[in-house]
C-alpha cells in the first residue's frame, strides 16, 4: 500500500525518532566504514609526458607532390598500439633504472604480469590538435614518474624507427617491382623483335596500301592494252586497203624524198624520248634504209625528168604500206609488253593477297605483344616515378623531416595522488552516515504494508474516514524516550568527535 508523497517526510522522521538506536548504529557503521575505506584505498600517483606532433616544417610545402611524408591518421589509436607493442612494453618492464637490478632476471610469469600492469595503467589522451599526453599511474610516485618518462622516450624512438623502416620497406618493395617489370618488358621486347624478324610482311595498313597501288596499276595496264588493241585493229584495216607494192606510173622518186624526210623527222622526235633500242626507232630505221635503197635504185636507172621521176616496168614497195606495217608491228609489240605487265601485276596481287592472309593470321599475336608492351611500359613508368617518390620519402625520414614528435612537457614527479583522496572519504563518510538512517527509513516506509495515513485507507476501500485517533504516550514513556534521546545524542556527538579526530590525525600524519 503506497504512502502518499506528502506524508513521507513526517513518517520518515517518526520512524527515525522511534528507532533512535538503530539509526545511531547505521550512522556509526556507515561513517566509519567509509572512513576505513579511505584508509585502505589504493592511492594512485600519475605522471604524464606531453608530446607535440610537428608536421608543418619547411620541407613539407617544398616536397608536396614529389614525396610522401608521414601523416597522423587515427592518431590516438596508432599511438596506443605503438605503446602496447610488446617490444616497447618489454623494454620498459626490464629497465633497471625503473624496477631495479632484478628487472632483467624476471621469470616468464612475472614478466607477463608486469607487462599487463604497464599496459593497464598506461593511458593516451589528446590535448589539442597537435598535442597528446602519455600518462602512467602507479602506487609509487617515483615509479609513475620514471615509467612515464621512459614511455615518452620509447614512443619517440619507436616512431622514428618505424618511419624509417616503413619508408625503406616501401622503397625496396617498389624497387623490386620496377626490376620485375624491367624483366617483363625485356622479355616482351625480345618476343616482339623475334616476331617481327620472322614475319617481314609488314603491317595491315602497308599491305592494304600496296594492294591498292597494284590494283590501280593493273587497271591502267588493262586500259592501255585496250587502247593498243583498238589501234592494232585500225592499222590492220588500213593495211588491208593499201597495196603493198607500186608499179610503173606510180609515184616519182620525189615521193621517196618526202617520205624519208617525214620518217627522219619522226625518228628525231623518238630519240628525244627513247633509246635506239626502242622498237619504234628500230622499225623506222629499217624503213629509212629500205626507202633509201629504192631511191638510189630509181636514180641509177636514170628515169628522172624535169618535173618528176617515174618508175616504169618494175614493181616497187609501197612506202605507205611499209609505214602502216611498221606501226602495226610496234603496236603488237606494245600489246605483248602490256600483257607481260598485266601478268606480272596479277602475280604480284596474288602474292599480296597471300601476304595479307599471313598478316591477318599474325595480327592477333602482334596485337597481344604490343598490348603487353604498352601496359607493362605504362606501369613501369608509373613505378619509376613512385620509386623516386619513395626514395625522397626515405631520405626525408632519415633526415628527420616530415612528421616529427617532440617532447613538449617532460614528465613531472607527482606530489599528490590522483583520484579520490582521504579528505574526500572523511567528508563523504560523515555525510553518508548522517543520511543513511533517513534513506533507510524512506525505503522502509515505502515497503511497510501497514496503514500509516488516512489517505491510504480512503484510496484502498473507497470510503471516507470519519475520525482518526492520535497516539497517546504515558509520562513514563515520555521520560524514557527523553533519556534515550539524550544518550543517543551524546553518543552521536562523541562518535562524531572521534571520527573527526581520526580523520585529522590521518591528515596530519599522526596515524
Amino acid at each position: 500500500m503506497a504512502l502518499p508523497l506528502a506524508q513521507i517526510p513526517s513518517e520518515v522522521i517518526r520512524e527515525v525518532r522511534s528507532r533512535k538506536g538503530l539509526a545511531f548504529f547505521i550512522f556509526l557503521i556507515v561513517s566509519f566504514t567509509v572512513l576505513g575505506a579511505g584508509f585502505v584505498w589504493p592511492y594512485k600517483y600519475e605522471s604524464r609526458v606531453v608530446i607535440y606532433a610537428d608536421d608543418s616544417n619547411i620541407i613539407r610545402p617544398l616536397m608536396e607532390g614529389s614525396a610522401v611524408t608521414s601523416n597522423i591518421e587515427e592518431r590516438l589509436s596508432t599511438i596506443q598500439e605503438t605503446l602496447w607493442r610488446r617490444s616497447v612494453v618489454e623494454r620498459a618492464a626490464t629497465d633497471k633504472n625503473i624496477f631495479g637490478d632484478s628487472a632483467e632476471n624476471l621469470s616468464g610469469e612475472e614478466l607477463e604480469a608486469r607487462i599487463a600492469s604497464l599496459r593497464e595503467n598506461t593511458g593516451v589522451s589528446p590535448r589539442g590538435d597537435k598535442y597528446f599526453s602519455i600518462s602512467y599511474s602507479s602506487g609509487s610516485p617515483l615509479e609513475a614518474f620514471r615509467v612515464a618518462q621512459k614511455l615518452g622516450q620509447l614512443f619517440i624512438e619507436e616512431n622514428i624507427r618505424k618511419k624509417r623502416a616503413e619508408s625503406r620497406n616501401a622503397y625496396e618493395f617498389i624497387d623490386k617491382q620496377v626490376k620485375s617489370y624491367e624483366g617483363q618488358i625485356a622479355l616482351v621486347e625480345s618476343k616482339l623483335k623475334e616476331f617481327l624478324s620472322e614475319n617481314v610482311d609488314g603491317t595491315e595498313d602497308e599491305a592494304n596500301a600496296r594492294m591498292a597501288n597494284l590494283r590501280g596499276q593493273l587497271e591502267l595496264a588493262k586500259m592501255d592494252k585496250s587502247e593498243l588493241e583498238s589501234r592494232a585493229e585500225s592499222l590492220q584495216e588500213q593495211i588491208e586497203t593499201v597495196s603493198p607494192t607500186l608499179s610503173q606510173g606510180g609515184r616519182t622518186p620525189d615521193a621517196f624524198e618526202r617520205r624519208i624526210q617525214s620518217l627522219e623527222a619522226r625518228l628525231d622526235d623518238l630519240r628525244l624520248q627513247y633509246l635506239d633500242s626502242y622498237p619504234d626507232i628500230v622499225t623506222i630505221k629499217e624503213q629509212l634504209a629500205e626507202l633509201r635503197n629504192q631511191r638510189d635504185a630509181a636514180e641509177a636507172r636514170g628515169t628522172r625528168d624535169n618535173d618528176s621521176r617515174l618508175v616504169g616496168g618494175e614493181t616497187l614497195v609501197n612506202p605507205l604500206y611499209q609505214d602502216l606495217r611498221g606501226e602495226l608491228v610496234t603496236t603488237r609489240a606494245d600489246i605483248q609488253t602490256i600483257e607481260t605487265r598485266i601478268n606480272g601485276l596479277t602475280r604480284l596481287m596474288a602474292a599480296q593477297e597471300q601476304r595479307m592472309e599471313r598478316i591477318q593470321a599474325n595480327k592477333a599475336e602482334y596485337s597481344e605483344l604490343t598490348r603487353d608492351m604498352e601496359v607493362n611500359k605504362e606501369i613501369y613508368d608509373d613505378l619509376l616515378k613512385r620509386r623516386e617518390m619513395a626514395r625522397l620519402s626515405m631520405h626525408l625520414d632519415i633526415e628527420g623531416q616530415g612528421l616529427n614528435y617532440e617532447i613538449s612537457e617532460a614528465a613531472q614527479y607527482p606530489r599528490s595522488p590522483s583520484g579520490p583522496q582521504f579528505p574526500m572519504f572523511a567528508a563523504a563518510g560523515l555525510l553518508l552516515g548522517i543520511l543513511a538512517p533517513f534513506g533507510a527509513a524512506v525505503g522502509y516506509v515505502q515497503v511497510d504494508p501497514r496503514v500509516r495515513a488516512r489517505e491510504q485507507l480512503e484510496e484502498t476501500i473507497g470510503l471516507p474516514v470519519l475520525g482518526e485517533l492520535p497516539r497517546v504516550r504515558t509520562p513514563f514513556e515520555k521520560r524514557r524516550e527523553r533519556r534515550i534521546t539524550i544518550i543517543i545524542v551524546i553518543a552521536a556527538v562523541l562518535v562524531s568527535i572521534t571520527y573527526v579526530a581520526v580523520a585529522v590525525s590521518e591528515l596530519l600524519g599522526v596515524i
